[in-house]
């Protein structure tokens, strides 16, 4: 099956999004950057009463907290990206490939039917899902494509 066929057919729950690491919405940044650090992981999606309201990155907690001085009792409401975009387990792949690049995210939550978070899909993750299933394709490309030498190379 060709790439994008199988981009369009397949869904993110092929994936296998990383489970989620949660925290509710009336912690502060201090728990949040500790469950972090336990967790060993680059962001937090954010919920009220299991609902992803939110999501706290480490982006987040340097362009947000400590470039401008704020303190770490503070409440993450204050320094979270509400309402963040998600995909859903059942969309297509190339969704969510689409909604990360056009916003430039690292990190993806995956919700269910009902905005309950399941998952976070990461850039590496989909990168590893493409090399895997499309090794020849992925290998075999140029650094950059639409580069040329100017002179022919070799003797």
């Amino acid at each position: 099956m060709e790439l994008a066929r199988h981009l369009r057919v397949e869904n993110v729950a092929r994936l296998n999004p990383t489970a989620p690491r949660q925290i509710d919405v009336s912690r502060s940044v201090a728990d949040a950057v500790d469950l972090m650090r336990r967790e060993r992981v680059g962001c937090l999606l954010v919920t009220r009463n299991g609902k992803l309201v939110g999501i706290f990155t480490e982006r987040d907690l340097l362009k947000r907290v400590l470039a401008v001085g704020k303190p770490l009792a503070d409440p993450l409401i204050e320094v979270m990206t509400e309402n963040p975009a998600s995909v859903h387990i059942n969309e297509p792949i190339r969704n969510a490939i689409r909604t990360m690049e056009e916003g430039g995210y690292r990190h993806l939550p995956v919700v269910d039917e009902n905005d309950r978070p399941v998952g976070v899909l990461s850039a590496k993750r989909i990168v590893r899902y493409l090399v895997e299933h499309f090794p020849a394709l992925v290998h075999n490309q140029p650094p950059q494509p639409n580069q040329y030498p100017e002179h022919a190379e070799g003797a």
